[in-house]
């Protein structure tokens, strides 16, 4: 009898396996179809880009001149065309940016309008050298990543006189851009001033670059989740729940920028001008996709549990659970992720996991009721399996912590099942009908005989 039991046991676990495993089909069909909408969302959302206005990257202020200059060939004297690029010594920046949505059926995509109070001065005594019929023009240069974005409303002082804002960098290797011409005379100081108010639409991103010998940058926005980007961080950062201010600050010795902007307008090597930048990227890292997304990913540790209960419960009352019945309360659960994705593109993901949550808990509660004749059983079970989703939903929302919490939450549940399972007789009948035959064949043995 003992070996008939061990079997039997033995039987019921590996078919409890084997529901398990059958449950990872439409676990993993579910995650597909997270997949595909959160990639429908990235194609909405450049859709967006391409009609409206994408990422944004400011190179500049920086002035271009023009000019003629003699050389000397084969004893003859020719006139040839130059150029040279003059970087600012000193630049500052204020940025300021307002985020709002664009919809697209369903899904949405993040943008923003920004406001960059640009101000500094170039040294350029250096070009006293240049006699004033030999320059040809000389502009001052912005160069923009994407030029739909620029507002009509940008302003743009030389010396503390406003100029005109013409389109085009004038450049091939910095295509899109903005430039204003300066009058000639103007180069004959010591220091050349400039101030803007440029006013920039974007995407998701901004990013400067900095070309001053000195630069400050400083940045701000009613955004709660900034990821700062480029080869520089700020040197001072402030986060709240509703906004972000920081602030940079770089200098020649770390930039190097001087030889690389040359590289850039002279050889057109610009891949390390478009990677030297200072910047932030406006993402939402527990949006509802990846909030869903790492919810089924515990989803074979619940079903684990869900399971280990309805085992040990089959053992204490010595009542047999069916494997339809296991497989039933699998499905269960696994639906859950299914309402969870598609609630939530509709009301969000908090609203979707509380409805999820109770129809999921409640459908169970009822069906374990009628499995085990029980309400109490039944009420002890949904609340448990509240709970447990509850701290999940905890952990989908942390950022920083999400490992740690999902890793504890393991470790405290392992724990706690070990501890209420650890005077469990795993061999229940067969020990108890050892123990009686024992008895029995020890009473034969001491009754007389007749």
């Amino acid at each position: 009898m003992n070996n008939q039991n061990k079997e039997k046991m033995g039987v019921k676990f590996a078919t409890l396996i084997g529901i398990i495993i059958f449950l990872m089909i439409p676990l993993m069909l579910i995650k597909d179809l997270i997949d595909e909408r959160s990639q429908m969302q990235q194609q909405v959302q450049r859709e967006i880009a391409k009609s409206s206005s994408d990422e944004q990257r400011l190179i500049g202020p920086f002035l271009y001149i023009e000019f003629e200059r003699e050389v000397e060939l084969k004893n003859e004297t020719k006139v040839i065309k130059d150029k040279a690029f003059v970087l600012p010594e000193t630049l500052k920046i204020h940025s300021k940016l307002d985020t709002f949505e664009k919809y697209r059926s369903i899904y949405k995509a993040t943008l923003y309008r920004s406001i960059n109070t640009i101000s500094g001065e170039f040294s350029i005594a250096h070009l006293h050298a240049l006699r004033a019929e030999q320059v040809i023009s000389a502009s001052l240069v912005f160069g923009i990543e994407d030029i739909r974005g620029i507002g009509l409303d940008s302003i743009l002082k030389v010396s503390g006189q406003e100029v005109d804002i013409l389109p085009g960098s004038l450049l091939n290797s910095i295509q899109e851009g903005v430039h204003a011409p300066i009058s000639v005379s103007q180069l004959a100081n010591e220091t050349l001033t400039f101030s803007a108010d440029l006013h920039l639409q974007g995407m998701t991103r901004l990013s400067l670059s900095p070309l001053g010998s000195e630069t400050h940058l400083s940045m701000s926005a009613n955004w709660p989740h900034p990821s700062f980007e480029g080869e520089y961080l700020p040197l001072s950062s402030e986060i709240s729940d509703e906004s972000f201010t920081a602030r940079w600050q770089a200098s020649y010795f770390s930039t190097n920028m001087q030889s690389i902007f040359t590289n850039c307008v002279m050889r057109s090597q610009c891949q390390m001008l478009y990677s030297r930048t200072m910047g932030v990227a406006l993402v939402d890292p527990v949006d509802h996709y990846l909030k869903s997304h790492r919810a089924i990913n515990y989803a074979l540790l619940v079903i684990l549990l869900v399971m280990a209960s309805f085992f040990l419960l089959e053992l204490v009352r010595s009542e047999p659970i069916h494997p339809v019945q296991y497989g039933f309360v699998g499905l269960a659960l696994a639906i859950f992720y299914l309402l969870l994705i598609s609630l939530s593109e509709h009301l969000g993901f908090g609203a979707a996991y509380l409805i999820s949550t109770l129809s999921a808990t409640g459908l169970l509660g009822w069906y374990v009721t009628g499995i085990l004749k029980s309400l109490k059983l039944g009420l002890y079970f949904s609340a448990g399996l509240i709970m447990l989703y509850s701290l999940l939903y905890s952990m989908l929302g942390a950022e920083d912590y999400a490992l740690l919490m999902g890793s504890l939450m393991c470790f405290m549940v392992l724990s706690l099942v070990m501890i209420l399972t650890r005077k469990v007789n795993w061999y229940g009948h067969a020990r108890s009908q050892q123990s009686a035959t024992e008895a029995t064949t020890n009473i034969k043995n001491q009754s007389p005989a007749t």
